[in-house]
């Protein structure tokens, strides 16, 4: 039987030749992930089961990034939690305010995951990692629990869908876009519990940052995992990431590619050469339209950050529509490097330099605003353009605040006019 890469990932994870979809199937899983919101669950749970150690010190990551630094007395105390646990157990991979990130732009970074692995995290956007060629999802709590306490983790084959995305990307349009196309073109729930592969030229054009902001939203379409294929620019990302736990040759992963007469629920083939930067409207990321036709949006703040477009990419791009320019009088401009290295990197190009002189507020790396946690809660009434991946209701503060979800480059634009904009306009 013809398999996708999804596929031949959890069959090698499974023990299994191939695995069909709606089959249910123990995997054992390569990394374990959890932040100060979904951890300290987790650790509870772990207690319960009443092992004495867990699978693998090493394969455990927990990211304190939510409510980091922490903000009051309970985000304290769930990282203090995790801090103990840590200690109790041997956990190698416990990041700590100073060396931490943002998790989905810090694993990536430092060399975590690789192509072929199977990762499981404790957040839903854990889908990030399969711009890399891993099958990556988000779990539950407790399925944490258990892969801490057994290295297994249970699933459901999904169904399999594929987006071939062909042209020329357009000026001003990144990853972002494309993603809030497809979620628009297929609505949130348009590849539930389903696998999103992407590929074609307009794929093979993008970065690897791209791919790996696309990758987070797949979940934003419902799906169960978001992938795509290993080519030459995915070894250029990982070979400086991986040479220690890998020897990288243009062979390390020629099995790693769907076949071609592998079965898809449904094939999407797109011209992408005319998709404009996107705007989702409230309250949901499938509400996209172009940006040329969102009309006179007044805004009061603008978020560019978070796992999905915080990396160094998103700042060049931030600090290329920002140079010489001040934030608009009435707007709150947040800029928040996904890691440190990232923040250091900013500071070594002299981006941060012109963030400051544009009058935006740069952060520590933190999820903070993303999820209503903190570094920029917004008020009733306000509006708020942001590069994050929600836009529910109540997602970024009050119930009856508004978030827009754009590109980097719309973000920053949107922040110097005051509304929501193209920077091809200012």
């Amino acid at each position: 039987m013809a398999q996708t890469i999804s596929q031949k990932i959890l069959a090698k994870h499974c023990g299994k030749k191939e695995v069909s979809p709606g089959e249910l199937i123990n995997c054992r899983v390569d990394v374990v992930l959890g932040n100060d919101i979904t951890a300290p669950p987790a650790i509870k749970e772990f207690e319960k089961i009443g092992v004495s150690k867990v699978f693998d010190k090493k394969k455990i990551f927990l990211v304190p990034d939510h409510f980091t630094p922490a903000k009051d007395i309970k985000s304290a105390e769930q990282v203090k939690m995790m801090r103990h646990f840590a200690k109790k157990y041997g956990i190698v991979n416990f990041f700590e305010i100073g060396c931490m990130g943002v998790e989905h732009a810090l694993l990536p970074e430092i060399g975590a995951i690789k192509p072929g692995e199977l990762i499981i995290g404790a957040d839903s956007h854990t889908c990030t990692y399969g711009a890399l060629g891993a099958f990556s999802t988000g779990v539950g709590s407790t399925d944490m629990a258990a892969a801490m306490a057994t290295g297994k983790v249970w699933f459901k084959v999904p169904e399999q869908l594929k987006f071939i995305l062909r042209g020329k990307i357009g000026p001003w349009v990144e990853g972002k876009d494309l993603i809030l196309y497809t979620i628009g073109q297929i609505g949130v729930d348009g590849a539930r519990y389903m696998s999103m592969e992407f590929t074609g030229p307009a794929i093979k054009a993008l970065s690897v940052e791209g791919r790996l902001t696309m990758a987070n939203m797949a979940i934003e379409a419902g799906g169960k995992n978001g992938i795509f294929e290993i080519d030459a620019k995915t070894m250029a990302y990982l070979k400086p990431r991986l040479k220690s736990r890998l020897n990288l040759t243009a062979n390390s992963f020629a099995g790693l590619a769907s076949d071609e007469d592998a079965e898809y629920k449904e094939i999407f083939d797109w011209d992408v050469s005319k998709v404009e930067p996107q705007v989702s409207f409230p309250h949901l990321p499938s509400n996209a339209k172009p940006v040329s036709k969102c009309g006179h949006i007044k805004i009061d703040q603008s978020v560019i950050g978070s796992c999905t477009n915080g990396r160094m990419e998103d700042l060049r791009v931030a600090a290329k529509v920002l140079k010489g320019k001040k934030r608009h009088q009435d707007v709150r401009l947040i800029i928040i490097p996904a890691t440190q290295a990232v923040y250091q990197q900013a500071m070594k190009e002299g981006l941060i330099d012109i963030f400051m002189k544009a009058e935006a507020a740069v952060s520590t790396p933190t999820c903070g605003p993303c999820l209503g946690g903190h570094m920029g809660i917004l008020a009733e009434g306000e509006r708020s353009i942001a590069t994050t991946n929600r836009n529910f209701v109540g997602r970024m503060g009050h119930p009856k605040s508004e978030v827009y979800l754009s590109n980097v480059a719309v973000a920053a634009a949107s922040a110097v006019a005051g509304y929501i904009v193209s920077p091809e306009n200012l």
